[in-house]
């Protein structure tokens, strides 16, 4: 089947709301088309017209958004974005990794662009891995580690890619290293990542400081890391966009 035409110069696939607010606040002349389970958004930053979903967690919803973007919106790049988990002991909280390549066991590895507006002065050709659950002890992320070679681990970018591969399309991997290797996430972190309502996650950090009072100062340090972590990663998608060709 022939690729229809460009519509807009980049489409973002976030798995979260978290993820996905702060780029989209900065959105002008926002459009949305709501389906069932998912919402497809369109706009205008730094003088391009971009196009975005958020998924949910995981690689089958990220596989089946990526794909129902493409076909509806016709993005020159597709781009997996958002936080992701360390792996490599160099890479601080916070630091954003453009992966050279993603790997998946069980699946080949797939080569993904790279803007050079984004890449760090001392930028190496780092991997990222996606797997199926949060990794969330450091030595999970040490031997994830010593298994792949990666530096960093998601839940989404393999699928995303694997899209963007079938419409032949390039994809990049925008990542803020939201936990470094050494840091350790809470047990409940995974319930407060699944697709649900703001009412159904409020609740369930509830329950999780119900049940360990002491979760509730960790809870919020991650809260408060996702919000200076979505703001920049907003940053370097807009940077990114503005190197674009224009529409």
């Amino acid at each position: 089947m022939p690729r229809l035409p460009h519509r807009c110069a980049a489409g973002f696939v976030f798995a979260l709301e978290t993820e996905a607010d702060p780029f989209a606040a900065r959105v002008g002349n926002a459009t949305a088309l709501r389906g069932p389970g998912l919402s497809f958004h369109e706009g205008t930053i730094a003088g391009r017209r971009v196009s975005w979903v958020v998924s949910g967690a995981g690689s089958a919803a990220a596989g089946r958004a990526a794909t129902l973007l493409l076909e509806g919106h016709a993005p020159a790049i597709l781009v997996s974005a958002g936080f992701a988990g360390g792996l490599d002991p160099g890479l601080a909280r916070g630091a954003l990794v453009l992966a050279a390549g993603v790997v998946r066991e069980g699946a080949p590895r797939l080569p993904l662009a790279r803007p050079a507006v984004l890449l760090p002065a001392a930028a190496g050709d780092a991997e990222i891995v996606t797997v199926d659950a949060i990794v969330a002890t450091a030595a999970a992320k040490q031997a994830l580690r010593g298994a792949t070679g990666a530096a960093i681990v998601d839940m989404e970018t393999h699928a995303v890619a694997s899209a963007a591969n079938v419409a032949k399309v390039p994809c990049a991997s925008v990542r803020i290293v939201s936990d470094g290797a050494g840091d350790e996430l809470p047990p409940d972190i995974a319930r407060l990542v699944t697709p649900q309502s703001a009412f159904r996650r409020a609740g369930a950090a509830l329950a999780a400081i119900g049940r360990k009072p002491a979760a509730a100062g960790t809870l919020w340090r991650l809260w408060e890391n996702a919000v200076v972590d979505g703001r920049a990663l907003a940053t370097a998608l807009e940077r990114l966009v503005a190197t674009l060709p224009e529409d």
